[in-house]
């Protein structure tokens, strides 16, 4: 990778995930009821997990977001015109290829800017991007998107991608105060695409989070092999149930893990003592799903403009083209 074209911020390093990962478990074992973020899904063996549940053929929101993003890519590039690309969770940046192979045929875009919140899949992702686009300039940001927004580089018009239906994992309030605080580090005129899963039949989208292989079970307990792992605890596991459900109020598939006899848990690193009640049940996820009028009353309340929106023909999922004001 030529020093020239590629920079790398470092705004989040192990020991700041460490700190995180012991705040969280602390604050949300002991709530009532139980409930822990999804971020700690995501170690090496959740990543792969989650790799296979994006194959399985109840998984349809990966699969429709690539298909409409593919058909829609270069309308997209072209409403947008933007000199400077910034993804939020890029991850490997595998769909964001179809991106930047778009904004290469405008002939407007001149630098790429991908977050996520491990340096070394960074790393990997923009030596893999250096090759494949030797002219394009390169700017990674190792950083949380919920707390390392101001730390985006300026420069260029901007137009900020978050996809994978990734804004769902959030509640009403996290959402409106992401979108408002996003609208507050760019410029009037600047952009956001937004992936969005949109509310269809509750029984398309259950078992896209309770598939009948039971990957989406082991993943969803993955979370307790972390916690195992790093902060000394001893969850049996296997004890847990996962358990998928369909929330019409809030609009969510919610995800929880189900304790199927009482259990006492010991996490020795935080010193602390967890009762569970058999039959306990403990959130691990939501993934909102949004209806198209939703997405342009959130947009529209923290300071965007709706500028298109493209959704697939079954209406399982949108991406929208929003404008800063």
């Amino acid at each position: 990778m030529s020093a020239q074209h590629a920079l790398l911020d470092v705004h989040l390093t192990d020991g700041d995930a460490d700190r995180a990962l012991r705040a969280d478990a602390a604050a949300g074992l002991t709530a009532v009821p139980k409930s822990l973020p999804p971020k700690w899904f995501y170690d090496a063996r959740g990543s792969a997990l989650f790799e296979k549940i994006t194959e399985l053929p109840e998984y349809y929101p990966t699969r429709t977001e690539a298909a409409l993003l593919t058909h829609s890519v270069d309308e997209i590039a072209a409403a947008s015109g933007a000199e400077t690309l910034v993804e939020l969770g890029s991850g490997s940046s595998s769909k964001t290829r179809l991106l930047l192979d778009a904004f290469g045929r405008t002939g407007t875009l001149r630098r790429y800017v991908p977050q996520d919140v491990s340096e070394s899949a960074l790393r990997l992702a923009m030596d893999a991007l250096a090759l494949d686009y030797p002219d394009l300039e390169l700017h990674g940001v190792v950083g949380d998107f919920t707390r390392h927004l101001d730390r985006l580089p300026r420069g260029g018009r901007r137009m900020v991608a978050f996809l994978g239906g990734t804004i769902g994992n959030l509640t009403r309030d996290e959402r409106y105060a992401f979108l408002a605080q996003l609208r507050e580090v760019l410029e009037p005129g600047e952009q956001l695409l937004l992936g969005t899963g949109l509310v269809v039949e509750e029984s398309v989208m259950v078992p896209a989070y309770d598939d009948a292989a039971g990957v989406t079970a082991e993943f969803n307990r993955n979370v307790l092999h972390v916690l195992n792992r790093e902060l000394g605890a001893d969850f049996d596991v296997d004890s847990f149930a996962h358990r998928a459900l369909w929330d019409a109020e809030n609009s969510w598939i919610e995800m929880r893990l189900v304790a199927q006899r009482a259990m006492t848990v010991r996490l020795a690193e935080l010193d602390l003592t967890v009762e569970f009640a058999e039959g306990e049940e403990m959130r691990t996820e939501i993934s909102t799903k949004f209806r198209p009028d939703g997405v342009a009353e959130a947009l529209e309340a923290t300071g965007w403009a709706v500028a298109h929106t493209w959704t697939d023909p079954d209406a399982r999922f949108a991406l929208t083209l929003a404008t800063a004001v």
